[in-house]
């Protein structure tokens, strides 16, 4: 049998890290068959709540052109709306669960059913918590605030220590230039082991700003 893999993650971060994408491809490793083969992968980076995806309509043609049917690792991973379920199992390609692939079509049906129906709860649970927190008088989204003015106060700290060691006429210079300066006179960025075009920039920013 010939499939397409389908990987779908919720943010970039997983994409980078592998989180969620190296579960869902050792799911459907694991259920390969010897003689099976594994035309072609597409991963999504999308949240579940959206319909609209690029990558799944490559995975579709693709799987179309070859005569493959599409794998999934996970129902809850593909999608957590029974519309959009519905849709593709109603489709000319067929589409296959790694971790149940026995299940029938209607069991397909109930279990996105309450895969969207705990989406639900969560999201209500989650506005309900939020509500209270807010009624007690708790401020929501302090912690990132203090977070953003404390990332603000450092880098101010780090432009004024590195002021001193900008060249004389550096407001006449090019970003390139003023790297090569600093990299020449061994001063090395917080992060990194050297400045580029990006990091002057945000460096006379700063500098600007003090």
């Amino acid at each position: 049998m010939k499939y397409v893999a389908y990987y779908r993650v919720s943010t970039s971060k997983q994409q980078r890290s592998g989180l969620g994408l190296a579960a869902q491809r050792e799911t459907i490793a694991n259920f390969l068959q010897t003689d099976d083969e594994l035309v072609a992968e597409f991963v999504e980076t999308v949240s579940g709540k959206r319909d609209d995806r690029v990558q799944l309509a490559e995975a579709i043609k693709t799987a179309r052109k070859c005569g493959a049917k599409l794998v999934i690792a996970k129902l809850d991973r593909f999608s957590r709306r029974v519309s959009f379920i519905a849709r593709m199992m109603e489709s000319d390609v067929g589409i296959v669960v790694a971790d149940m692939p026995a299940a029938t079509e209607f069991q397909l049906h109930i279990f996105a059913a309450l895969a969207q129906e705990e989406r639900r709860l969560i999201s209500a649970r989650t506005k309900a918590a939020l509500a209270q927190a807010k009624a007690r008088g708790v401020k929501l989204g302090v912690n990132g605030r203090t977070l953003a003015m404390q990332n603000r106060q450092d880098a101010a700290q780090r432009a004024e220590k590195l002021k001193e060691h900008l060249p004389e006429r550096w407001r006449e210079m090019s970003y390139s230039a003023i790297a090569r300066h600093l990299n020449a006179c061994g001063i090395a960025p917080a992060r990194g082991k050297a400045f580029h075009v990006q990091s002057i920039k945000n460096l006379i920013f700063q500098v600007k700003q003090l």
